[in-house]
């Protein structure tokens, strides 16, 4: 049996992510802010990094809860290990990946099972995953 979920209400102006269960898109997470909560128990939110279709503001989209998360936890800089699960910031979002190999200094090889690429980014560029489960954070090994 698995615990109860803990029900989470964001509020105008929280700071959340949106998951994406798009083709193509699965296993990406986009900046947002609540911009209001729905009688029907829907969220609106307004993308931190993507835009309408005329690129003249930012994209706002009704959401269902269970597509929003907070924020994550900032952890403060350090080296990523092999195998580490990671976040890698690119195309406007944090999609999941796997730490493959270091290159150079300061950046890393980032593994996307999703799209099966091997991507070097600067470590300014990747965080550490985390899971949002039942309500709690969750630090991805």
């Amino acid at each position: 049996m698995r615990p109860p979920r803990k029900k989470v209400d964001f509020a105008s102006g929280d700071k959340v992510e949106v998951c994406s269960n798009e083709e193509g898109f699965v296993g990406s997470y986009y900046a947002a802010t609540v911009v209001s909560r729905l009688d029907n128990g829907l969220y609106v939110v307004r993308y931190d990094t993507l835009l309408e279709d005329d690129e003249s503001q930012p994209l706002t989209e009704t959401l269902f809860p269970k597509e929003l998360r907070p924020a994550p936890p900032r952890l403060p800089p350090a080296p990523f290990s092999l195998y580490q699960r990671v976040d890698a910031f690119d195309n406007d979002g944090w999609w999941l990946g796997q730490i493959t190999g270091k290159s150079g200094h300061s950046s890393y090889y980032v593994y996307f099972v999703t799209t099966n690429e091997e991507i070097a980014y600067p470590a300014s560029r990747i965080r550490v995953h985390h899971e949002w489960l039942h309500g709690d954070w969750l630090l991805s090994n």
